[in-house]
């Protein structure tokens, strides 16, 4: 028998939510809180989850099936024969499952880590990413593997799907940013809205090729303002992003209304982050000031929790 810890990082989508998945570059920026696993293989047969992260309400009941899946697919990808073997894998740390957050991936990370080293296996963190996305399929059906990729690595990175391996690449900014994110309370499922928007696109493609073609320019741009910390130009970004998402009919009004607090309060952009249809929001706040007071607004104004952080 052995055991280790190991962590998955959380993560947000700064540009490209849903875009991403038509092979179009996403930026994701990793946030400091992590999933932690530890795993223990031993006599026996069948799997045993101990799920102690903290989450929003509801979250672990609703996605229980998922992650059961999740975690059995991450398991077969590594080879583990539980017909031969108990495994044990306790999930902790310090992120809050919501969705939105990237929890499914950093769990599936934080397992295959921890499988590694339970297993005494040296793996990449190529062959570790690549076993967390195996394990988001069973959350996300065709996850877009970005969440994996910023679990496994994290930092800001620029992520692109291709017909081959996924292009991506760490950027490190050179000063960082507070930020501010808040969940409405509502847990969406992903798998569905993926679908939505895959059926809205082949109703109509030219409607979605002119979508594509505004959020490439965007993309671009939040780039080149990252790389510059312009955080002026990428505020507006940021704010032009929520716009063709609610043109997708990924937002909802309990996202908008918080995006709305967030930019009243001082707030140069906003945006919700993630799935859509419920789960995050985000709102650039540059200043220990400026987060403190859009982060109170965004309690005020509903938000079930609010989480302030930096992104570098």
């Amino acid at each position: 028998m052995s055991q280790e810890v190991h962590k998955g990082y959380g993560k947000l989508i700064l540009f490209g939510e849903h875009f991403v998945v038509y092979k179009v570059p996403a930026l994701v920026a990793a946030v400091a809180d992590y999933t932690d696993c530890k795993v223990t293989i031993g006599a026996g047969s069948g799997i045993e989850v101990i799920d102690d992260r903290p989450a929003v309400p509801g979250y672990k009941v609703e996605k229980k099936e998922e992650a059961d899946e999740a975690i059995a697919l991450v398991l077969k990808h590594m080879k583990i024969d539980t017909e031969k073997q108990k495994v044990t894998a306790t999930f902790g740390g310090n992120l809050t499952a919501v969705s939105g957050i990237g929890a499914s991936a950093s769990q599936c990370v934080s397992l295959a880590r921890a499988v590694a080293e339970a297993t005494g296996r040296k793996m990449t963190l190529e062959e570790i990413n690549e076993a967390g996305y195996e394990g988001e399929k069973g959350y996300h059906g065709t996850p877009s593997g970005i969440d994996n990729t910023a679990a496994t690595y994290g930092g800001v990175l620029r992520f692109q799907r291709t017909d081959g391996d996924p292009l991506f690449k760490t950027m490190k900014l050179n000063k960082g940013v507070e930020i501010v994110y808040a969940s409405t309370g509502i847990t969406a499922s992903t798998s569905k809205v993926v679908g939505d928007v895959r059926a809205k696109k082949e109703a109509d493609e030219a409607w979605f090729a002119g979508l594509i073609a505004e959020y490439e320019e965007v993309a671009k741009a939040g780039e080149k303002a990252l790389t510059d910390c312009d955080w002026d130009a990428l505020a507006s970004l940021l704010d032009r992003n929520h716009t063709l998402c609610q043109k997708l009919t990924v937002s909802c009004k309990e996202l908008d209304d918080l995006v709305a607090a967030a930019k009243a309060a001082g707030a140069p952009g906003a945006k919700m982050s993630g799935t859509g249809r419920g789960g995050l929001m985000l709102a650039l706040t540059p200043g220990k000031e400026l987060q403190d007071k859009v982060a109170e607004a965004l309690k005020q104004a509903g938000a079930a929790n609010v989480w302030k952080t930096k992104i570098e």
